[in-house]
């Protein structure tokens, strides 16, 4: 059974954010290097824990894009 228009519109929107946390969480890590490279292990370190944060978050959301494509997860109008 296919997706209704607010299933879709909720799984692209689902998987937006989770691509732009993905981004981040790459940022993260080149600003950790960086750090690194100039002496700052205290910030590199503070860098590395929001970027597994952000790859926490980026996980679950997948997650819940996976439920809406398996119906698990629906959606009846966008609010």
């Amino acid at each position: 059974m296919r997706l209704n228009e607010f299933e879709q519109e909720l799984q692209r929107d689902l998987q937006s954010v989770e691509s732009n946390l993905r981004w981040s969480a790459v940022e993260l890590l080149r600003l950790a290097e960086q750090f690194r490279q100039v002496g700052n292990e205290v910030d590199a370190q503070v860098a590395l824990r929001l970027r597994e944060v952000l790859q926490g978050d980026e996980e679950r959301l997948k997650s819940y894009a996976d439920e809406v494509k398996a119906r698990h997860i629906s959606r009846t109008k966008a609010h």
